[in-house]
């Protein structure tokens, strides 16, 4: 198997919670001991209740936000405590497509104009050279004809066709990994499944490595090739994503599939018609194994140890008492 284009190694983003101008009076856990790998051409999906953690974990890969510890590694080199000037260098290599296509896109900006932004921060080509890659973008998006397109404003457009406005422009600069934040929810459903085919369209004509964050676990089934399941902080199972959803380990995993039995992505989860209570608050989580106070099958060690994250079979992690 070939290297991983992005690794991290027990990495931690904490945010301090502020009591007054000066004193700390805890920090919040939005990531906590997290460690995964991802290949090149691959798609992970990473999967959990809103408030987990998942566009945290994606924005520290990043570096858009910075850790607390832990290691983050890019194609093989150590990007934790990079500098600012050689940080840059890299992040033409890495993209992020955000949640909203609303607010991520400046709405003084033309689509040309929004496409153009990130090759003109990095420096590359003359003006006639970056209208070509511009309009090659819009091409490969299906904004056609791209020359009217470019033209356009982000308020002349639909959602469908943003979110496309925002591939391209995360697209232009040839990146090898890209953070795809739930980038389908804020669609429409017959929307969904073409900007899907598209993005799984681009991965293979560029051999993109892309960190799915999604909610609906339904979708990561036909999108990814594994699934990482994320909760409070912490990833509790992860494995290919046929061998996840047939065999799921983690009673939190259960509940997921449990919540939606359709796979129609046009359906959201219901997480709480399944299990009781709310997640838990990452300023002061349980002790022990964070589920526990939610989970069915809670035994005494569930709420006093930490359970290991360990392989149950080949490729198939969990991090679960039951199996011991």
């Amino acid at each position: 198997m070939s290297d991983p284009v992005i690794r991290a190694i027990n990495l931690k983003t904490y945010f301090p919670v502020r009591k007054g101008l000066f004193r700390i009076a805890g920090y919040v856990r939005a990531v906590d001991e997290v460690s995964l790998e991802i290949y090149p051409g691959e798609t992970l999906a990473l999967v959990g209740e809103s408030g987990c953690g998942k566009t945290t974990l994606g924005k520290t890969l990043l570096r858009i936000v910075e850790p607390t510890a832990g290691k983050i590694f890019f194609k093989g080199q150590e990007i934790t405590n990079t500098d600012y000037n050689e940080m840059k260098k890299l992040r033409r290599r890495m993209a992020m497509i955000f949640q909203d296509p609303y607010a991520s896109i400046d709405p003084s900006y033309s689509v040309f104009k929004v496409i153009e932004e990130p090759l003109e921060i990095h420096g590359i080509g003359t003006r006639e050279e970056r209208a070509e890659l511009v309009m090659k973008a819009l091409e490969e998006v299906r904004l056609i004809p791209p020359e009217e397109f470019a033209r356009k404003y982000p308020h002349m457009l639909s959602g469908g066709q943003r979110q496309r406005v925002a591939i391209a422009r995360a697209l232009v600069l040839r990146p090898d990994f890209i953070v795809a934040d739930e980038p389908v929810s804020m669609l429409d459903a017959s929307v969904r499944v073409e900007i899907l085919l598209l993005l799984r369209e681009l991965q293979k004509k560029h051999n993109l490595s892309y960190l799915y964050i999604t909610h609906d676990i339904a979708t990561s089934k036909y999108f990814s090739e594994r699934i990482a399941v994320m909760y409070a902080g912490k990833i509790i199972e992860l494995g290919p994503s046929s061998m996840l959803l047939k065999n799921p380990l983690h009673p939190y995993t259960r509940a997921l599939i449990d919540a939606i039995p359709d796979p129609d992505p046009s359906n959201r989860f219901r997480i709480r018609e399944v299990i009781k209570g709310e997640p838990p608050d990452l300023s002061n989580p349980p002790t022990g194994c964070r589920f526990h106070p939610r989970c069915p099958y809670a035994m005494d060690i569930c709420k006093q140890v930490i359970p290991e994250f360990k392989e149950y079979q080949p490729g198939h992690l969990v991090a679960c008492h039951l199996y011991d």
